[in-house]
C-alpha cells in the first residue's frame, strides 16, 4: 500500500463500504431534507416546509434555526419566511472553485455572450437532471435567467439533449425511466421515438436546439464540452426569447456555440 493510498484511506472508516441506514444520522438527513426543499423555492413559510417535506412544524423550526446561527438560511422577520442564506452559498460555491471547468469556461461563456448578444449558460448531468452551475446574462431587458444549482428536465433543455446524444443506451433508458418524459409545454418531445430521431440529428449537427419546449416563447441552442477522453461533462448554451433567437438564426448562433465549447474542451485537456 502506498503512502498516497493510506492518506486517502484515513478520510473514511471502514464503515464507508457499508450501504445500510446505520451509517446515516438521521436527524441531519432530515435536516438536509428540509434545505434541500428550500433550496427549490423562492421563499417558504414554515407551515409550507413542513408539508413538504413531512415533517412537523417543531422539527422544521429547530433545524431551520439551527441553520441560521450559520447563515445557511435566512428569515424574514416580517414576511415570516425562509430563504436559502449566504453560509449555504459560500459552501456551495467551493464546488465551482475546486473544478477546472468551472474556470476554463467562465471568459468562453462571457464572450459568446457578447458574440451572440443573449444569455450564457454552463450545466452538467447530475442524477439524470441537467444542473445549472454558472450564467452570464445579457445586458437585455428582456431574458433568460437560471439561478446556479437550479434543476431541469434533460428531455426538454438544450443542455440536457446535447449531453443525452452523448450516452450510452443504457444510460439514456436509466435517465428517462427515472425521470419520463414530461410535457412541459406544447412543444416538448413526449414520444421516444421523436426523441432518438432529435438525438440523432444533434450528434450530427453538433448543438442542440430547445425549441420552446421547457418554456413558451424561449431557444435554447446547447453544445457539449468534453473532457480529455471525449467524454462529454457539460453543456455550453445559450438562452433567450424567441423573438430574438429567431428560428434563422439557429445553424449560425449554433455553429458560434459549437465553436467555443470546442475551445472549452481543448482547455479541459480534449
Amino acid at each position: 500500500m502506498t503512502d498516497e493510498t493510506k492518506k486517502r484511506n484515513r478520510g473514511r472508516p471502514r464503515a464507508f463500504y457499508e450501504k445500510s441506514d446505520a451509517n446515516t444520522i438521521q436527524s441531519l438527513d432530515r435536516a438536509l431534507h428540509i434545505l434541500a426543499a428550500l433550496a427549490e423555492e423562492d421563499g417558504a413559510s414554515l407551515t409550507e416546509l413542513s408539508e413538504r417535506t413531512g415533517q412537523s412544524p417543531t422539527t422544521a423550526y429547530r433545524v431551520l434555526s439551527t441553520f441560521l446561527q450559520h447563515d445557511i438560511v435566512s428569515f424574514d422577520q416580517n414576511l415570516q419566511i425562509w430563504n436559502i442564506g449566504p453560509g449555504a452559498f459560500r459552501i456551495g460555491s467551493t464546488f465551482l472553485n475546486r473544478t477546472n471547468l468551472f474556470t476554463a469556461t467562465r471568459p468562453i461563456m462571457q464572450r459568446l455572450m457578447r458574440e451572440t448578444g443573449e444569455t450564457a449558460n454552463l450545466g452538467i448531468e447530475r442524477d439524470g437532471r441537467v444542473m445549472f452551475l454558472s450564467q452570464v446574462e445579457t445586458p437585455e431587458t428582456i431574458r433568460a435567467f437560471f439561478a446556479p444549482g437550479t434543476l431541469s428536465l434533460m428531455h426538454a433543455s438544450g443542455i440536457g439533449k446535447v449531453l443525452l446524444s452523448r450516452l450510452s443506451a443504457d444510460r439514456l433508458d436509466a435517465i428517462l425511466s427515472l425521470h419520463g418524459m414530461p410535457a412541459l409545454t406544447s412543444k416538448t418531445i413526449v414520444e421516444r421515438a421523436a426523441l432518438d430521431k432529435e438525438l440523432s440529428t444533434i450528434q450530427a449537427k453538433g448543438f442542440a436546439v430547445d425549441d420552446e419546449e421547457a418554456n413558451e416563447g424561449m431557444r435554447c441552442i446547447a453544445a457539449p464540452i468534453t473532457n480529455a477522453y471525449g467524454e462529454a461533462v457539460a453543456g455550453l448554451s445559450v438562452s433567450g426569447p424567441g423573438f430574438r433567437l429567431t428560428r434563422d438564426r439557429i445553424d449560425q448562433v449554433g455553429d458560434i456555440v459549437a465553436t467555443l465549447a470546442r475551445e472549452a474542451s481543448s482547455a479541459l485537456g480534449a
